[in-house]
């Protein structure tokens, strides 16, 4: 239901009865509306708190009990935590605006309406929005991905979900390293909060990737924040939360609602008073929002599932260097928009504007004067993924695309991201790394350029690597490359293991060291040359793992993939190191050219000793 609207949210009756008892005794009327700090509010929490004390402080199931009221409290389905009912008890004591049967989180959301609009279920408060905050964007940003903020369809099954009953987690988790796609909470003005962390694991904040809110965009062109919006609290009112955490727990400025410091907040920002139950703070350094999930929430592919898809219109750019954004007029979505910057002191522009439903045109005033026009069609995949079919053909990253003047699309520093093909893999996983144990090539240095001998529009060989400082007790080595696509799933070309003690590199077109497990291009046992199917420069990561035994894995070699070796080895890892390479497509390079077949291991050559 939404709010305002006549229908009403059917109160558990064991809630009615313990509001209605604990309303008596404080002989305050019972339709009146109680929010935290207050101290009937408090005192009502309290009574509450006192009244399910007798309940059993494991897990409730189907039994029934006894309240001290000698009220039966009907049987429950499934496993509930008692932190878990008490929170269910709170919530029925606190409603938005002094309207029964709106769930107390509404409150916050209806401050921005009607940009932002809430209804809710039986589990969860649901939230819409175009993702598009009313305050200034994108100003002050020094490291900017080329992007720009676009309306997102945040509403109907695409919306956000806070649940209603949080559960507190057995084991709860951090998010550092963690959750570093989508969202982690979601701010008062509809506006999702991001892991501090960006992508690759660098703090957003201290790179000079957002701007003067905390924000910026990501690669569908979605505006959201990396630090807690402290300047929602004059709109929200003092004491309200400023945002929720995907786990249900509400996340509050820098002080407690009575302008108390917060004490004794445990590793996530949180901590559990009286008056509020569990609930998080932001803070001015990391994390600056919650720092992990008290509550129960489920990962899928490196995010809180479920969660809004933003959907993009065209390609993730990359890294433009030496650039400071300096403001941006318009509406997004409402009126044509431009974005002005400098680069290295010269002033450039993005004008960007909707031209019909789903599509834009944007002009781009480069500071050198030239100009380049494109005009890209929703529904192409946004954010660099691959998009549905479209004239009988695959669509390409970003939707349709029409050029029709000026030079290529800007490039600065890779990033991860870009085309690529085959399957892919979701697990992420962070080695240790001493910084001892360092992997080089005779071909390339790091963050260079990849030989197109390595690559699929050349010979298709891997290429020469060697390491150095590897730990005592090292008994093998493994090999990995694999590069980000633009959804920040993996894909991986080389899976290398059990490759001897005494090696201490492999020479280029290694064949007969190690044994070969597959790739996600082929699918077969053996190397995968990169070959990009986007224009633009692409990463791909080579990480070498010094481990303290050989594997025993009992699956074939062929059906050996990046996981399956990541959890065959992640207890016996000693050290591991990276070298990142870059590759760019030659120009006038076609799709077919030059594609090779993976390597199938055969012994041709011995690795350097």
């Amino acid at each position: 239901m939404f709010a305002g609207s006549n229908t009403k949210m059917t109160h558990h009756p064991a809630l009615l009865g313990l509001v209605a008892l604990a309303t008596l005794a404080l002989g305050a009327p019972a339709a009146r509306a109680h929010f935290s700090g207050e101290t009937a509010h408090d005192e009502l929490a309290r009574m509450a708190a006192q009244a399910l004390a007798a309940e059993q402080a494991a897990t409730i199931r189907g039994a029934s009990t006894q309240t001290p009221a000698g009220r039966e409290t009907p049987k429950r389905a499934g496993p509930l935590r008692i932190a878990q009912v008490r929170t269910e008890k709170r919530a029925a004591l606190t409603t938005a605006g002094g309207e029964a049967g709106t769930p107390g989180a509404a409150g916050i959301f209806a401050a921005f309406a009607p940009a932002v609009r809430v209804r809710w279920d039986e589990q969860f408060l649901l939230v819409e929005s175009n993702g598009l905050p009313a305050h200034r964007m994108m100003v002050g940003i020094t490291a900017w991905q080329q992007q720009v903020p676009l309306p997102q369809p945040y509403t109907g099954k695409n919306a956000w979900q806070i649940p209603l009953h949080p559960v507190v987690a057995t084991t709860p988790v951090s998010i550092k390293g963690r959750f570093l796609r989508g969202a982690i909470a979601l701010a008062a003005n509809g506006i999702p909060i991001f892991n501090p962390q960006n992508n690759r694991g660098e703090v957003s904040q201290e790179i000079g990737e957002l701007d003067e809110w905390g924000g910026h965009c990501g690669r569908a062109d979605d505006y959201h924040y990396h630090a807690a919006p402290f300047h929602l609290q004059s709109v929200v009112g003092a004491g309200k939360p400023i945002a929720y955490a995907l786990d249900g727990y509400p996340i509050y400025g820098v002080t407690e609602p009575n302008g108390a410091v917060p004490a004794q907040l445990d590793s996530y920002n949180g901590h559990e008073t009286a008056a509020l139950g569990y609930h998080y703070h932001g803070s001015t350094k990391y994390p600056y929002v919650n720092g992990g999930f008290h509550g129960v929430v489920i990962e899928k592919e490196g995010q809180v599932d479920p969660q809004p898809r933003a959907m993009g219109v065209r390609p993730a750019l990359t890294a433009l260097r030496g650039t400071k954004i300096s403001g941006l007029e318009g509406t997004p979505g409402q009126t044509p928009v431009t974005l002005t910057y400098t680069v290295n002191g010269k002033v450039a522009s993005v004008n960007y504007a909707r031209v019909s439903e789903g599509g834009w045109t944007f002009r781009f005033v480069g500071a050198d004067g030239t100009t380049r026009e494109e005009t890209y069609r929703a529904g192409g995949g946004g954010g660099g993924g691959g998009g549905p079919p479209r004239d009988g053909k695959k669509g390409g990253g970003g939707g349709g695309k029409d050029r029709k003047s000026g030079p290529p699309p800007e490039r600065g520093e890779p990033r991860p991201g870009g085309g690529g093909d085959g399957a892919v893999t979701t697990q992420t996983y962070e080695p240790k790394r001493t910084g001892n144990f360092v992997l080089n090539s005779s071909a390339v240095a790091t963050g260079g350029m990849l030989p197109v001998e390595f690559t699929g529009d050349g010979a298709s060989i891997s290429p020469p690597l060697e390491w150095s400082g590897a730990p005592a007790g090292t008994k093998s080595f493994a090999v990995i490359m694999h590069h980000f696509d633009p959804e920040g799933k993996t894909k991986w070309y080389w899976t290398l293991y059990n490759i001897p003690a005494d090696v201490s590199g492999l020479p280029k077109d290694v064949h007969g060291v190690g044994t070969l497990g597959n790739n996600s291009v082929t699918r077969r046992a053996g190397y995968a040359p990169p070959h990009s199917k986007g224009p633009g420069e692409k990463t791909y990561i080579l990480t070498a793992y010094a481990l303290s035994a050989p594997l025993q894995i009992a699956a074939k070699p062929a059906e050996v993939n990046r996981d399956v070796l990541l959890a065959a080895m992640k207890d016996v890892i000693l050290d591991s190191a990276e070298l990142k390479v870059v590759y760019t497509r030659p120009a006038g390079a076609s799709e077919g050219a030059g594609r090779g077949d993976a390597k199938d291991g055969k012994a041709k050559r011995k690795a350097t000793t």
